[in-house]
């Protein structure tokens, strides 16, 4: 483990461990290698390790654990290591890791040996415990669930990347324990690392980005609370402003379409670049009916998405296109589906958007940053929000990042865009940008078998 963390490794009159790092800040590694050495080292007691949602934590905090026996040089066949449920437990004295999700800790409670009480609780993402649940009561409460039956030692550790705002409530909680005699709190970040333990492929990773982004690298990677931009995407630029090379083919085409009845309807096309891996902006439909005076029926929006269509198609001879559509509009769907059903020369696949905003945010401000997608003068409505798109003032003072509901209509269509599309668009990524989603593959089955059935 890394020297910063030798000072509280055997050391259990600590009650409270809050450990902060940036990316590869290895604070994970080290939850792993203490809780596993729990198990070994004391004949009367065990660990629980516990993620918010239950359904994380079988790639997550229990691979984790795994490494951890690894890492200790202990061989497996010393444990008994099962998945439903999942447990690891020390053969020799019978001392045992649980993992429960926090809204199944009853059911962890009744499997446990009292004669083996917890002596070691690890909350992995933390903030899921905050943006999720009841923070900090819900911490209280756990500690009380778990320090039964114990007469010295208890410990719990908490993992967390910070978030962006000093007065998210989970930053606030952090304060606030740091003034506790019983509690420490280490931060670290890559930098703390030891370089042959990361490789020169991570680093370059953090450069590239520290670079391109000096901010949102001191958050990422150093894990700062570097406060929250009114302007959402502070970083677009004039360098994002590109017209699409006219010559240029695209086999795919993805479109974003958010819908309104009095407020605009807009759809926004972006062709995927596998070769130079680019997400460029090709063009833009837009129409309000509150400022043009005529409000238009969803089917009139599904022919003119078909002509807008139809445009793309004839200039760069795409023969898929995706369609990502405003979750709610379920008539506009509806009539798309009619109107795409036959007669194109291209194939038409639509799906309901991913409407995460937080998630969607972050993904079009790393495609961005990275210069992956670029904007065409054709999106003339896009530029003019890119400049105006802002979070609420009191929600940031709040400590919740909630965008203002005005002049968004084009953000949201391309955040649904960036979603559909993050299946390839991430692989486009530095290394290691994208670790919470190392699983997914690069196009979904369903996608494989709707596209072979086509072609």
């Amino acid at each position: 483990m890394i020297p910063k963390y030798l000072q509280i490794f055997n050391n259990r009159s600590i009650k409270h461990i809050i450990l902060t790092s940036g990316r590869a800040g290895t604070k994970s590694s080290y939850a792993s290698i203490r809780s596993d050495y729990q198990l070994v080292s004391d004949a009367n007691g065990s660990v629980v390790v516990l993620r918010k949602h239950h359904n994380k934590l079988r790639k997550t905090v229990y691979k984790e654990m795994l490494r951890g026996i690894s890492r200790l040089q202990i061989p497996k066949n010393k444990f008994r290591i099962t998945k439903s449920p999942m447990e690891i437990t020390y053969k020799k004295y019978g001392t045992t890791m649980y993992f429960a999700g926090s809204d199944g800790i009853d059911d962890t409670k009744g499997i446990i040996d009292e004669d083996k009480p917890i002596k070691l609780v690890v909350l992995d993402e933390l903030t899921e415990f905050f943006d999720d649940g009841e923070g900090e009561d819900e911490l209280t409460n756990i500690e009380a669930t778990f320090v039964r039956g114990n007469k010295g030692g208890f410990q719990m550790i908490y993992l967390y990347n910070p978030p962006k705002n000093p007065n998210a409530p989970i930053n606030l909680w952090c304060k606030k324990m740091e003034k506790r005699e019983d509690c420490i709190h280490i931060h670290t970040d890559y930098r703390d690392v030891p370089e042959d333990w990361l490789g020169p492929d991570l680093i370059a990773s953090a450069e590239m980005m520290k670079k391109a982004d000096p901010k949102m690298y001191r958050w990422v990677w150093l894990g700062e609370a570097i406060g929250v931009d009114e302007l959402i995407y502070y970083m677009f630029s004039d360098r994002h402003r590109q017209k699409p090379d006219p010559d240029r083919r695209y086999d795919r085409i993805y479109i974003g379409g958010d819908y309104g009845q009095q407020n605009a309807t807009t759809f926004e096309a972006f062709g995927l670049d596998t070769y130079r891996k680019k997400f460029p902006g090709l063009g833009e439909y837009y129409h309000s009916g509150r400022e043009s005076g005529r409000q238009k029926s969803p089917s009139e929006y599904a022919r003119d998405l078909v002509e807008f269509m139809d445009g793309l198609h004839e200039q760069y001879e795409n023969r898929i296109v995706y369609i990502f559509l405003d979750p709610s509009a379920k008539g506009l769907a509806e009539e798309v589906r009619r109107a795409t059903r036959t007669g194109l020369d291209y194939q038409v696949f639509l799906r309901d958007a991913e409407n995460d905003v937080a998630l969607g945010i972050s993904r079009v401000q790393k495609a961005l940053v990275f210069d992956i997608m670029s904007i065409s003068p054709k999106q003339e409505y896009a530029v003019q929000e890119f400049g105006t798109y802002e979070y609420d003032k009191k929600s940031i003072e709040k400590g919740k990042e909630v965008p203002v509901k005005e002049a968004d209509h084009c953000m949201d269509a391309i955040r649904y865009v960036v979603m559909g599309a993050w299946s390839k668009i991430k692989h486009w990524l530095p290394k290691d940008e994208t670790p919470e989603e190392i699983d997914i593959c690069d196009i979904s089955s369903r996608e494989v078998r709707e596209e072979d059935e086509y072609l």
